[in-house]
């Protein structure tokens, strides 16, 4: 859970009487919530929750949310609720992703969430969580590189975006293209069930599959050369993102400060990955970092990290505590500015 501020160190602090801002993001594995305050670098969090909700278990083999997963989302909802009546947040934005969008009965949900919790969700479009997820991850970016991708490994969706750093507009970076493929932690977890004994051959299946799912690459023009000539870097956002981090790192604990922001090599994501492949489900339930309610995801999240970093090379992959709910955050503070 964040609890540090998304400013570069040294920013200081707005007037006290600076407001509360929230963000809300019901996607088809998460339910997170940041209320902030902004500071002349960008914003403090002053509360947070998440919780693992599944929304999208099963909404791949019936195109329809299951009773109980959406039981379980607005019970996390309401809490989410309670703590923006709390803090009086009344500029705030709510949103839910992929499995909302989806789903045959996404509309009717969303009408029960705002009659048992108050809330009114935005199902937002593809291009808009991959634009406000680069937004979130912006402070991230290295400008010392040529170009980034990074890449939203949500439950039932990736959202990818090819970034060009430094163009000459001025600018610090510019959207060159992006992708949002079908395929999150949960669906590809759910269309490649674990074997008994997870295996190479079983990983590489889900590996192939993303690929499939990538091909055709789109037109980067020049910045394409970027990759394979080690002038870019990966950005990696999600859960099961900072769950390898923290894995690769042998936290006892998570600890947001260690991972946000961390750089690991390719090599590096490889060996945590086969380190995964050598543990069974009850194992990886024991990793403190992963937990058993993304044990049965995490080797999902790993495969699809290895088909970008397989189809898009690059030396360094930065990891992300961060993403869609910071970018909504930024969003309404620079609306507020102005800006």
């Amino acid at each position: 859970m964040p609890d540090a501020a998304s400013a570069p160190p040294g920013a200081g602090p707005e007037p006290s009487r600076a407001p509360l801002f929230g963000a809300l993001d019901l996607g088809t594995n998460n339910c997170r919530l940041l209320i902030a305050r902004p500071t002349r670098g960008g914003f403090r969090v002053v509360d947070a929750y998440s919780r693992i909700v599944r929304l999208g278990e099963g909404l791949t083999a019936s195109g329809r949310l299951q009773p109980a997963a959406m039981d379980r989302a607005v019970e996390a909802l309401k809490v989410c609720a309670a703590k923006l009546n709390r803090r009086g947040v009344t500029t705030f934005r709510a949103v839910a992703t992929q499995a909302c969008r989806a789903a045959e009965n996404g509309p009717e949900f969303i009408d029960r969430v705002e009659a048992e919790t108050g809330l009114r969700l935005e199902i937002i479009e593809p291009q808009e969580e991959a634009r406000l997820s680069v937004r979130g991850c912006a402070n991230l970016l290295d400008r010392d590189h040529s170009s980034a991708i990074i890449v939203d490994v949500g439950g039932g969706s990736t959202e990818v975006s090819w970034v060009q750093l430094n163009p000459s507009d001025g600018r610090r970076y510019r959207l060159a293209a992006w992708r949002s493929l079908p395929l999150g932690v949960v669906s590809l977890a759910e269309a490649f069930p674990e074997p008994e004994t997870p295996s190479r051959a079983w990983f590489e299946a889900m590996v192939d599959h993303v690929r499939q799912a990538l091909a055709p690459p789109p037109d980067l023009g020049r910045m394409a050369a970027d990759f394979p000539d080690g002038r870019a870097h990966l950005i990696g956002s999600s859960g099961a993102v900072t769950s390898l981090a923290g894995l690769h790192l042998g936290l006892l604990r998570y600890d947001r400060n260690k991972v946000d922001g961390l750089w690991l090599t390719r090599e590096d994501c490889t060996a945590t990955a086969e380190r995964l492949l050598g543990m069974n489900l009850k194992e990886r339930s024991a990793e403190p970092c992963i937990g058993p309610d993304r044990a049965d995801l995490v080797l999902a999240g790993a495969a699809i990290l290895e088909a970008l970093q397989a189809d898009w090379p690059c030396p360094r992959v930065r990891v992300a505590d961060r993403g869609l709910r910071e970018g909504l955050l930024l969003s309404q503070m620079y609306k507020r500015r102005g800006r």
